[in-house]
């Protein structure tokens, strides 16, 4: 019977593991190929903070499972992370939307995004 707890308790770590490395990878893949900044800043925030923690999840599991001496570390990161990353975001939102980066003319060869949002104050759009 402890051998088939073991090894459930291994499928489940794995499964968090896995799960981490997905949503790491879509928020990596979401900063690399989004188009435009507001986009670009959603999917690290979100993606990448839902994969850490996953994997934390998955550290402290293991470490549950293996009985060696518990460390503060993971639940320090956890929190660190979850205190961190909703504040940065919110933070470069607001950077972006002072700068008016969304007025801001397109690369040459960028995707043509076609919805620009109008400006809160109703003042026309400039061409820069």
């Amino acid at each position: 019977m402890s051998a088939t707890i073991d090894i459930v308790f291994e499928v489940l770590l794995i499964a968090l593991l896995a799960t981490g490395s997905f949503f790491t990878l879509i928020g990596a893949f979401s900063l690399i190929r989004l188009s435009e900044f507001f986009k670009r800043l959603h999917g690290p925030t979100k993606a990448s903070t839902l994969g850490v923690g996953c994997m934390l999840v998955a550290s402290v599991g293991y470490h549950a499972f293996s009985g060696t001496d518990p460390q503060p570390r993971e639940l320090l990161i956890t929190a660190f992370l979850l205190l961190t990353a909703p504040i940065s975001a919110h933070l470069l939102a607001k950077a972006g939307l002072s700068l008016r980066l969304d007025e801001r003319p397109r690369l040459p060869g960028s995707a043509e995004d076609t919805h620009v949002p109008p400006r809160p104050d109703g003042a026309p759009d400039e061409t820069h």
